[in-house]
C-alpha cells in the first residue's frame, strides 16, 4: 500500500482533467508526416545535464499575448451534417470536449445566415418578398431560420463547453439593404437610413441569441468586405462606408443597448492590410474596435506581426483558412497548417486561430443553390451514412487546442531557419507549460533540447514534416 501511495503522489489532475506528471519531465504527443502516428502519446522526456542538436529555448520572463482559443467555423452546412448524423453526440463531445482524447475547440466562428456552405437555400434574418420593400425598423427580423438545426448545435457545444468563445460574422446584409437588391454579390447601400437599419439588425441578432442562451463575445460586420461574387452570398463594403457603419451606427448602438459584444474588423486576407489600417486611422471609429480578424488566402503570413507593432492596443485574430482537394498529401498539409497557421499566427500575435468549416460531408458540402468552394475540406468529414473521419486539419489543430487553454499566455521562444525547426510555447492558467515544435524539413529528422527553467530536456529524431507537443 505504501508503494502505491508514493506512485500516486507523482501525478496531479488539473481542473481541465489533465493528468500531469509531478516529476521533472514533459509529456509528449506526436503526429508524424507519414500519418503513422496521430496525436500519439509517446514516452515522457526528463531533465538532462546537457542537450544536443537545436536549442529550443523558452523565456518565461517575456510574456506575450493571452490566448482566447482555437477552433473553426460553424456554417449552415457544418451544423446540418453534425445535427443529422447518428453520431451527433460523439462528434460534439470529440470536437468540443476538454479531455485528452477530445479536440478541445474553444473558439467558434458562426455564420450569420447564408454563405457558400448551405443545407438549405441561403437566407438572412430580414428577407423581404419584394425588391421594392424596405424594413428600416426591423419589424420582420427573425432568427427563426436558425432554429431547426443551427441553434441546437451551438447549444450542444455550450453544454459541453460553457466557456466557448463565439464570433458571429455575416456574409451579406439582406438584399433590400444592398444597391444590387441581391443576396449574391453587390455593395452595401451607403445611405444613413440603411446603415442605421443594419445597426438595428446586429442589435436584434445579438439580443435574440442572448435570449436563446447564446452569448456572442465578438462580432465582425462583414466577412471578406472586398469580395463580391454572383454565385453565393457576398457583399463589398467600401472602407469609408465601413468606418461610418462602425463609428456612427453599430458602435453607438451597442453602447446604447449596453451590449458587451466586442467588434472585430476586416475578416479578410493578409494582402489587404490597408483596409483595417484606414479604419484604425479614424480615432472615432477605432474607439469601438477590439481587434483585427485575418484570413490566410493571400499575402504574407507574418503581416499581423508587423501590424501589431504599430497597433499594440488592438488584438490580432486569425479567423479563416480551409484545407481542400488542392492538397490531399497529409505531410504537406500538416506542415503548412502547423508552420504557417498554428505556430505562425500565434507567433504573429494572434489571440485565436480558427479554421473554416468544422465539418462537411463526403461531397465537400452540402451546398444548396450556390457554388463557391466546391472542393473545400472540413476539419472532420461526416458522411450521410454515419461515422466520421478526422482530417489532417484535426491533428494540426489538436496539437494546440487540446493543450493550450483559454487564458494561456504565449512565452518568448526562439526562431530558426525556414526549413529547420518551428516552435512556440505557452503557460496555461493552471501553471502547466505547453511547447509545440515542428520539423518542416522534407527529408531530415531533427534532434533538439527544450531549454527552459535552467534545464535541458532532450528530444531525439523528430521525423520530417512532423509535429510534437510537450506538456509539463
Amino acid at each position: 500500500m505504501l508503494t502505491t501511495f508514493v506512485i500516486c503522489l507523482a501525478w496531479v489532475i488539473t481542473a481541465d482533467g489533465f493528468l500531469l506528471n509531478n516529476n521533472d519531465e514533459y509529456q509528449v504527443w506526436l503526429t508524424t508526416g507519414d500519418g503513422s502516428k496521430k496525436l500519439h502519446r509517446e514516452a515522457a522526456i526528463s531533465r538532462s545535464n546537457s542537450g544536443h542538436g537545436f536549442s529550443v529555448w523558452v523565456d518565461r520572463r517575456k510574456r506575450r499575448q493571452s490566448m482566447e482559443g482555437f477552433g473553426g467555423s460553424l456554417t449552415n452546412a457544418a451544423a446540418s451534417v453534425i445535427y443529422h448524423s447518428p453520431n451527433r453526440a460523439q462528434i460534439m463531445r470529440d470536437l468540443f470536449g476538454n479531455g485528452l482524447d477530445d479536440l478541445g475547440i474553444s473558439f467558434l466562428r458562426v455564420v450569420m445566415g447564408g454563405s457558400d456552405f448551405q443545407a438549405v437555400y441561403p437566407y438572412t434574418f430580414d428577407d423581404l418578398s419584394s425588391n421594392q420593400d424596405t424594413d428600416f425598423n426591423m419589424d420582420h427580423f427573425s432568427i427563426e431560420p436558425d432554429r431547426s438545426f443551427f441553434i441546437p448545435i451551438i447549444k450542444d457545444a455550450l453544454t459541453i463547453n460553457p466557456n466557448l468563445t463565439i464570433l458571429a460574422t455575416p456574409w451579406t446584409a439582406p438584399a433590400w439593404m444592398k444597391t444590387s437588391h441581391k443576396m449574391f454579390g453587390g455593395d452595401l447601400n451607403s445611405g444613413d437610413s440603411y446603415l442605421s437599419a443594419y445597426a438595428k439588425y446586429f442589435v436584434k441578432f445579438l439580443k435574440a441569441y442572448q435570449t436563446e442562451g447564446i452569448p456572442i463575445q465578438y462580432l465582425c460586420l462583414q466577412n471578406e468586405p472586398l469580395l463580391s461574387r454572383d454565385d453565393y452570398p457576398t457583399m463589398t463594403v467600401n472602407v469609408d462606408v465601413m468606418k461610418r457603419l462602425i463609428r456612427d451606427h453599430v458602435g453607438p448602438a451597442l453602447r446604447q443597448n449596453n451590449i458587451q459584444t466586442k467588434l472585430l474588423i476586416f475578416d479578410h486576407n493578409w494582402d489587404a492590410s490597408w483596409y483595417p489600417e484606414q479604419i484604425l486611422a479614424d480615432s472615432n471609429a477605432k474607439q469601438y474596435v477590439s481587434g483585427v480578424a485575418w484570413h490566410g488566402y493571400g499575402g504574407r503570413h507574418d503581416t499581423p506581426d508587423g501590424f501589431h507593432n504599430t497597433h499594440q492596443d488592438v488584438g490580432m485574430y486569425f479567423t479563416e483558412i480551409s484545407g481542400g482537394d488542392w492538397d490531399t498529401n497529409f505531410a504537406s498539409t500538416l506542415t503548412w497548417d502547423t508552420r504557417i497557421i498554428f505556430i505562425g499566427q500565434t507567433k504573429a500575435w494572434a489571440k485565436s486561430v480558427a479554421l473554416w468549416n468544422i465539418a462537411l460531408d463526403e461531397h465537400h458540402g452540402p451546398r444548396v443553390g450556390v457554388s463557391g468552394c466546391t472542393n473545400c475540406r472540413g476539419v472532420i468529414t461526416v458522411p450521410s451514412g454515419g461515422g466520421y473521419t478526422k482530417n489532417v486539419e484535426y491533428y494540426a489543430m489538436g496539437h494546440m487546442s487540446r493543450f493550450v487553454k483559454p487564458g494561456a499566455v504565449r512565452l518568448e521562444t526562439n526562431s530558426f531557419g525556414w526549413d529547420d525547426l518551428q516552435a512556440v510555447s505557452f503557460v496555461n492558467p493552471d501553471g502547466s507549460t505547453v511547447i509545440v515544435v515542428q520539423n518542416p524539413n522534407t527529408s531530415k529528422s531533427a534532434s533538439f533540447s527544450l531549454d527552459i527553467d535552467a534545464g535541458h530536456y532532450q528530444y531525439n529524431n523528430l521525423p520530417p514534416q512532423s509535429v510534437v507537443t510537450f506538456v509539463k
